[in-house]
């Protein structure tokens, strides 16, 4: 059972994400990610954490995607890692902010080059008449860079969600789970139990 004491949510979280990156089967790194449109109707999909820090869950996304418009109008989130292996779950809520241009420009160009070029290729939550119209798009773009360096297209960028709340779950017998709800409020955590 976890120490209730802990402080700092942070730094249990990336405990459970190093012990969670051991025992999945893949994909320890996958979140739901919950955003709302500007009439308050959410939408949820899975996208891949990329980076914990002191500040924050960072990702990156097309802006102008269905979550890149949500969030541009509701600048809030929600996160919900699940980890089956280890019968835990962490939820995540808070406000979001677009990452530097910098760390934007630093990871896009650490990805593959596939999936740079996917990245100017793809409209990203548009209709699409087939899949050839998405192979003609990479095709093109394939071509158009060549064996240059690919830059970062302007509509896609990084967003942090900044925590409001943390909860962490654990399963137990009888369905008398743990879970301990972490709020940040006047520069602190504060931190509490739940009942299941």
């Amino acid at each position: 059972m976890d120490n209730v004491n802990e402080k700092n949510p942070l730094e249990k979280f990336t405990r459970w994400f190093e012990e969670a990156k051991h025992t999945e089967a893949a994909l320890a790194e996958a979140m739901t990610l919950a955003t709302a449109d500007e009439n308050g109707c959410p939408s949820a999909r899975m996208v891949l954490l990329k980076s914990a820090t002191d500040k924050g869950f960072i990702f990156y996304t097309n802006l102008e995607s269905q979550k890149g418009l949500e969030l541009a109008t509701n600048p809030s989130a929600a996160l919900l890692f699940h980890w089956k292996s280890l019968k835990r779950q962490v939820r995540i809520s808070g406000v979001v902010e677009q990452v530097s241009e910098e760390d934007a420009d630093a990871y896009f160009a650490s990805r593959p080059r596939g999936a740079q070029i996917g990245a100017w290729a793809s409209e990203q939550s548009r209709p699409m008449k087939s899949q050839f119209e998405l192979e003609k798009n990479v095709a093109k773009f394939t071509a158009k860079f060549g064996i240059s360096k690919i830059p970062r297209p302007t509509y896609w960028s990084g967003y942090c969600v900044i925590p409001k709340r943390i909860e962490f779950w654990e399963d137990r017998a009888f369905r008398l789970h743990n879970r301990v709800l972490y709020t940040f409020d006047d520069k602190k955590w504060d931190q509490r139990n739940l009942f299941p």
